[in-house]
């Protein structure tokens, strides 16, 4: 389990990004502070390996923890968290090695995205001692997806991808739809959707057209 830490000073968000983290698995919320000071007493203690950082908190700048870090030299990974979209920011914080920024408000599905790629690249790095350039890269450009650049253009991302076709790999569906498959994962009915059609078009499932005695024809799917 990957040690994880949350700075954030807004109740509500700090509840839900809670809450968000431990619905992701192979990671566990160690605390939730709301302050730098307690944030570095935190980090001597429990030495977390990933920190969910929110950059504006009451009189205090999140960036001055990361460049603290930094400094100290810890062994810890930052996702930055904030409603900071001037690029200005976004250089300073990739400048100082944070592994994903997310701007406010931002999806379940985002935030989901930004932990399993750096849980991919954590159990990498843990999994052995020596890499080869190959392998480096395919982390780097997380060219390993089934998905070529065409596809990610159309606006999808493989770790979304695969969580779908798992569910509907591993489920015991004869028969599933969009609205079955959204409700299980928590993903949004439209996001499903938009995957399964993709899948159609890759010949991994078939789309059967119900038509009832009134409204639209409905549209369920099952595997090939």
């Amino acid at each position: 389990m990957i040690g994880s830490m949350i700075v954030e000073d807004d109740p509500m968000v700090l509840e839900i990004n809670s809450k968000f983290l431990k619905r992701v698995e192979g990671f566990t919320l160690y605390k939730a502070v709301t302050n730098l000071e307690d944030a570095k007493r935190e980090i001597a203690v429990r030495k977390p390996e990933l920190i969910l950082l929110d950059v504006y908190l009451p009189k205090e700048n999140g960036i001055d923890l990361l460049k603290w870090i930094r400094n100290q030299e810890l062994d810890i990974d930052i996702i930055l968290i904030t409603a900071d979209k001037t690029m200005e920011r976004i250089q300073e914080a990739f400048r100082y090695g944070v592994v994903d920024y997310l701007i406010k408000p931002f999806s379940f599905e985002r935030f989901k995205e930004a932990l399993l790629q750096f849980k991919e690249r954590h159990d990498s790095f843990q999994q052995c001692e020596v890499m080869e350039q190959k392998d480096l890269d395919k982390l780097i450009s997380s060219s390993q997806s089934s998905q070529n650049e065409d596809d990610m253009a159309k606006g999808l991302n493989k770790y979304t991808y695969h969580i779908i076709w798992e569910e509907i790999e591993n489920g015991s569906y004869e028969i599933f739809t969009a609205e079955s498959l959204a409700e299980k994962l928590q993903i949004a009915r439209v996001t499903v959707r938009r995957y399964l059609e993709f899948m159609e078009k890759e010949e991994k499932i078939d789309k059967l057209v119900e038509y009832g005695k009134v409204g639209r024809p409905q549209h369920k799917y099952r595997r090939l």
